[in-house]
C-alpha cells in the first residue's frame, strides 16, 4: 500500500507502547479489540498486519421466527417419538 503524504511517526513509550495515528486507524478501519501482527522478514523489514477482531460465528445472521409468541423454546434435538420432558423437583 502506497503512502499518501509524509510518513507518520510515533514515539515508543518506556513501556513499549505506541499510538497508531488517527489517520491510519481510519484508513485501515482499525477498531478497539483488533490486533496487530508484527513480522520481520530476512532483510530486517518490519511489517504490521491488522487482524480484525472476530465476533461469534452467527453474529451477522438475522434471527429467524420459529413460531409462537417468543416465550416458547424449541428443542431441535428431540425426536418426534420421544416422550415429553418433565421438570424435576
Amino acid at each position: 500500500m502506497a503512502t499518501e503524504g509524509p510518513p507518520e511517526e510515533t514515539k515508543v513509550s518506556d513501556r513499549g507502547m505506541v499510538t497508531i495515528p488517527a489517520t491510519l486507524r481510519r484508513r485501515l478501519d482499525i477498531e478497539p479489540g483488533d490486533k496487530l501482527r508484527w513480522t520481520i522478514d530476512d532483510d530486517g523489514e518490519l511489517s504490521v498486519e491488522v487482524v480484525k477482531e472476530r465476533r461469534g460465528a452467527f453474529d451477522d445472521f438475522e434471527p429467524v421466527a420459529m413460531g409462537g409468541g417468543g416465550s416458547e423454546t424449541h428443542d431441535i434435538a428431540r425426536h418426534e417419538n420421544d416422550s415429553p420432558l418433565s421438570e424435576r423437583d
